[in-house]
């Protein structure tokens, strides 16, 4: 394995590669598909058993794996996570005969906050205002799939108000932006989504809206209710603390799910 590291966006935050190793009798199979990972947190911190043990997973699945630890707290404001999100992705796809990924099968996977980035760049990569402040050529900084997991969507009724006040900074017009629900297009990336019904933190309407204007709007998604969960479950394991059977389904679901959608076999 290659470990690599770089700085991404207008606060130069880490983008942290896991490469896989290039055999020499692995000819095309060389070339990997790619996950970015955005660990959850609020956007006042981002969690730790959102990242590595997520990252293994996908390592075991023959990706290549990326984590972003994109700005939170007062650097959350202006854009900065989705600029770094979207820088991300483009530094992907132009090093992708170096790193060995495959510039047609990135996805971005993030956990509540974490997911509600992922779904921002899902959602927004074409946005005015990123291309403002990014040279964006032919989509490179859209995902080619997202993956969320009990991901923060709406401003409005079922909002996460500590995940949207640090992200808007406070600025009105981001926060009915960042109320992702009303954002769909037919260019959002196809989203795999999963959400426990009992959740306390972050409502499981926030994922109940979005599946609703996907719907509406003809783009291919996947949804996954549970019936009981707690919020930040990560992978439902011992190893992250949060030992769940029934709700560690989604795992196995979204890997097939990606997999059948990037046509990749181990």
């Amino acid at each position: 394995m290659r470990i690599i590291q770089i700085a991404v966006g207008p606060n130069q935050v880490p983008l942290t590669g896991y490469l896989q190793d290039i055999t020499n009798d692995g000819g095309i199979r060389n070339i990997r598909p790619t996950v970015v990972i955005c660990p959850g947190g609020a956007y006042r911190l981002l969690s730790e058993r959102e990242r590595d043990p997520v990252a293994l997973h996908f390592l075991n699945m023959s990706y290549n794996v990326f984590i972003l630890d994109y700005s939170v707290q007062e650097q959350a404001k202006e854009l900065n996570p989705l600029l770094e999100a979207s820088d991300a992705l483009i530094k992907i796809r132009e090093h992708a005969l170096t790193w060995m990924c495959d510039p047609t099968r990135i996805a971005i996977i993030g956990f509540s906050a974490g997911g509600h980035l992922a779904a921002s760049l899902a959602l927004l990569h074409d946005h005015p205002l990123l291309k403002q402040r990014l040279t964006i050529v032919d989509e490179n900084n859209r995902p080619d799939a997202a993956i969320l997991c009990y991901p923060v969507i709406t401003s409005g009724a079922f909002s996460h108000t500590e995940s949207l006040d640090w992200v808007s900074g406070g600025d009105t017009q981001l926060r009915s932006l960042f109320s992702l629900e009303n954002q769909v297009k037919p260019s959002t990336s196809p989203m795999f989504i999963w959400h426990t019904v009992t959740d306390a933190t972050v409502p499981v309407e926030n994922s109940l809206l979005l599946a609703a204007s996907l719907r509406k709007t003809g783009v291919p998604f996947e949804l996954h209710l549970f019936e009981s969960g707690d919020h930040g479950l990560s992978l439902c394991t011992e190893e992250v603390g949060t030992p769940h059977p029934l709700c560690r389904q989604w795992v196995d679901l979204a890997s097939h799910w990606l997999n059948a959608r990037f046509n990749h076999t181990l």
